[in-house]
């Protein structure tokens, strides 16, 4: 085996068994606002698969860059929709009463008139 080969796996399998550990120590009430947080952390995922697609010169190696970016993208996509979801939930709901006022002074402002 070559070593940049093995040198190249070794760095992996450790990034892996580092990668377990700390998000094992992460209380589960967490784990939304931090992958959450972490879009900057997705978004270099996404360049760096775009870097890879760039300079793919055979069949092969296009597909699965292509692949690459879609995946990145989704996982960034992903990233916005969890956090923009996360944060509903701590908007304020109005009480009926207070629906109802709205739509009483909605309904009694007039509408602008469009111009033609």
């Amino acid at each position: 085996m070559d070593a940049a080969l093995l040198a190249s796996i070794t760095i992996f399998v450790l990034a892996v068994f580092v990668g377990i550990e700390v998000i094992g120590k992460v209380p589960a009430t967490l784990h939304t606002p931090l992958m959450s947080g972490a879009n900057s952390i997705h978004g270099i995922v996404l360049v760096g698969a775009m870097l890879i697609a760039a300079t793919a010169t055979d069949l092969l190696s296009q597909v699965l860059s292509f692949i690459a970016v879609v995946f990145a993208a989704m996982n960034v996509v992903g990233g916005y929709v969890v956090t923009d979801r996360m944060l509903q939930m701590f908007k304020r709901r109005d009480t009926p009463a207070e629906a109802a006022a709205k739509e009483a002074a909605a309904a009694a402002s007039p509408e602008p008139e469009k111009a033609a």
